[in-house]
């Protein structure tokens, strides 16, 4: 009988293969015909060229054996721009090979596997696809990349990169039972460059939500790399239950793997691979029954909530959505090299104070040259029972039994140390733990302590660069050195005209005249260098009636000012500098170097709401007689965690017969998703100044993470 069903299911697949068709389109109209009309095993070829403003909307039907596949004519060649999308609503359905670039999506996600409420995907798949910079202009305007909706459908070997604007890249969507249990794949993608967003929902991607974090997903994250994956704190954040977190690499990504809701989530056999770069963190755990097994936290240095291993307290009879207690947590065969001390019971207060309970700490090793903390307890950790662990001799710090100094033999995974320790002083694992990883985990739990299988974790991070993402597309993160372009104005009419060239190159404007009169405002749309090799003072005059500023920083770009002696007595502006006022999704940044500014009455530099700044650098620089505010970042008074300059450092710098604020900064609201802003203020000096008001300081700083003063 089962052989007659065989042959019956072959003589079936032979019979559509027969009627299967190859349909070369060449515009939307055509394409939607084909997806109308498609039969299981048909491939529906893209022409390659230029997709501008199209909602492309699949939702023919495949079968397993023969499904409906899109592809483009030449992998990477079909480019899709401008106010487009991607919508998936039927079975067995295979898109390959589409770029996405120059473009935006609005509200809506640039890969949806729904089409409408009643039209969710199943069994479908995304493959070989890139999106890059595909961002809203607006970086406040939020939306996700991908929205996963249905069951069953997987998303790999694709490229993501430079997304600006606020909303998770990816987020699996459980709103009802439909896409519920769903067993989605993302798998073998490259997630790089997200910059920090300076607010929340900078997730790469994130697996339900608050309200809905009680149901499992068992979505399944597996074989990804992701690199500078900056936007927040989580970069990964599952909000859901029996998920899996597996043979992913996450380098020099400043945050962390966040189990932030649900249960019996399982993270094993990921590379976190810090680098020593500044807030690059592990895993943060919160929530019942979570497995965090056979990880690589390598020179990872976030501290907090980013540490290389969080262990959260929780909230008494928490509302699910809230810090529901850590329980019943297995944390086994890791191994921490050169890393900022774990972290327990982290964000302890007077409303978390519910200590992890049942957490078995096992066999985990921690080796480290020169640091002398192994962890920070923020109250009670009688609630975790360690045993097994094996650390290095340097660390000083009293710890908890479980705990046992030892040497360790070196091993090399590719470039890294692994440290590899004996048998004799690990912990025999229980019964029930061991039967419980045979149904969890891929690898066997080890009686020796930390990682003890060098081969899995080389062909971890030799996947990683050999086989993330779209096969077609250089995921090289080196930045293009722009050619630089140098030119000498005596006049504004020749700045004016540097400005209107069309080049991609990085302009050096040297001024040579002594007065500069501007009869507009400009706004410097490219990478540009003013300086000068004149001694004497230049000045900058602002015929006409008064503008808000005179240069505003198009977003996306750079200014500089190098050796300039600026006379600014007849500036008739609110601002001489304003960042982008269009709240645009692109970053800007300011360096100002062995620059003096004398006789400004106004603002020096206003930062505009909504705007960003990774970086403003200002460096031996001397301000003088200027009345009013100089440098303003207090804009943001939404109390949402927003702020408009993601580093500033001051230094060397003098401030003299200042009349008003110097520095103004804010950041309201109690948002802990992000790291900045970061205010350094190094060796620089204040003489003869006040605000003329005793009330108000000459430096104003709510709300900002990190600040250094020496």
């Amino acid at each position: 009988m089962m052989l007659r069903l065989l042959l019956l299911n072959c003589l079936l697949i032979l019979s559509f293969s027969s009627f299967a068709k190859t349909i070369l389109v060449k515009n939307g109209e055509e394409l939607a015909n084909a997806n109308k009309n498609a039969k299981p095993g048909d491939i529906i070829i893209l022409k390659n060229g230029e997709w501008n403003q199209v909602t492309i909307s699949l939702n023919c039907n495949g079968t397993k054996e023969m499904p409906v596949t899109f592809k483009a004519e030449t992998g990477g060649k079909v480019i899709i721009t401008g106010n487009s999308k991607l919508k998936i609503g039927g079975s067995h359905i295979i898109v390959d090979g589409l770029y996405f670039t120059n473009g935006y999506a609005g509200k809506n996600a640039i890969i949806s596997f729904r089409i409408t409420t009643t039209e969710t995907a199943n069994n479908c798949r995304v493959t070989n696809t890139v999106i890059n910079n595909f961002n809203n202009p607006k970086r406040l305007d939020e939306n996700y990349w991908i929205e996963f909706y249905g069951k069953n459908n997987r998303l790999d070997h694709c490229s993501f990169l430079n997304k600006k604007n606020m909303g998770v890249l990816l987020a699996v969507i459980l709103d009802d039972e439909r896409s519920r249990e769903n067993f989605h794949s993302i798998d073998h993608n490259y997630f790089g460059v997200r910059l920090p967003l300076a607010s929340n929902s900078g997730e790469i991607i994130r697996v339900g939500v608050s309200q809905h974090c009680e149901f499992n997903s068992n979505t399944q994250i597996t074989d990804n790399f992701f690199e500078h994956c900056d936007g927040e704190t989580e970069i990964v954040s599952i909000k859901s239950g029996s998920n899996t977190i597996r043979n992913n690499v996450f380098k020099e990504c400043q945050g962390s793997l966040v189990l932030r809701h649900g249960d019996f989530n399982t993270v094993e056999n990921n590379i976190f691979l810090g680098n020593n770069k500044e807030g690059t963190g592990g895993v943060r755990i919160i929530n019942k029954g979570q497995w965090v097994v056979n990880n690589l936290f390598y020179k990872c240095r976030g501290v907090g909530f980013r540490s290389p291993l969080s262990i959260m307290n929780g909230v008494p009879n928490s509302p699910a959505f809230r810090y529901v207690a850590v329980t019943d947590a297995v944390i086994a065969n890791n191994s921490f090299i050169e890393c900022t001390p774990a972290s327990f019971c982290e964000g302890s207060d007077t409303e978390r104070t519910v200590q992890p309970q049942n957490v078995e700490f096992i066999n985990n090793i921690f080796y480290n040259t020169t640091g002398k903390i192994l962890y920070n307890s923020y109250d009670d950790i009688s609630g975790i029972r360690f045993s097994g662990n094996r650390v290095s001799k340097s660390f000083e710090q009293s710890m908890e039994n479980g705990f046992t100094k030892s040497s360790f033999a070196l091993q090399k995974i590719n470039d890294l140390i692994l440290p590899i320790a004996g048998t004799e002083i690990n912990s025999k694992l229980s019964d029930s733990i061991q039967a419980a990883g045979k149904s969890r985990l891929k690898t066997r739990l080890s009686s020796s302590a930390g990682i003890t299988d060098k081969n899995l974790f080389e062909q971890i991070e030799n996947n990683a660069y050999s086989a993330c993402g779209a096969k077609w597309f250089a995921k090289s993160l080196a930045a293009k050195i722009k050619k630089e372009i140098k030119i000498d104005c005596n006049s504004v009419a020749d700045i004016i005209k540097q400005l209107q060239k069309n080049t991609e190159s990085r302009m050096i404007i040297n001024l040579t005249a002594k007065e500069y009169y501007f009869t507009e405002p400009l706004l410097l749309n490219k990478d540009i260098a003013f300086t000068s090799v004149q001694k004497n003072k230049i000045s900058f005059i602002k015929d006409g009636s008064s503008s808000d500023y005179l240069f505003m920083i198009v977003a996306g770009n750079t200014l500089q000012m190098n050796n300039l002696a600026l006379d600014l007595t007849d500036l008739n502006t609110h601002s001489f500098i304003s960042t982008d006022t269009s709240g645009s999704s692109n970053h800007c940044n300011l360096l100002l170097q062995n620059c003096s500014f004398n006789k400004l009455n106004g603002t020096f530099l206003s930062a505009a709401k909504t705007s960003l700044s990774d970086s403003i650098i200002i460096n031996n620089c001397s301000f003088s007689n200027i009345t009013g505010a100089l440098l303003k970042f207090d804009a943001e008074l939404d109390k949402k965690g927003y702020y408009n300059v993601e580093k500033i450092r001051i230094t060397n710098t003098n401030f003299v017969n200042h009349n008003g604020q110097i520095l103004t900064m804010l950041r309201g609201g109690n948002d802990e998703s992000t790291m900045g802003p970061l205010l350094v203020f190094i060796k620089n000096k204040i003489t003869k100044s006040n605000t003329g008001n005793p009330a108000v300081p000459l430096i104003l700083l709510f709300g900002i993470q990190k600040t250094i003063f020496t």
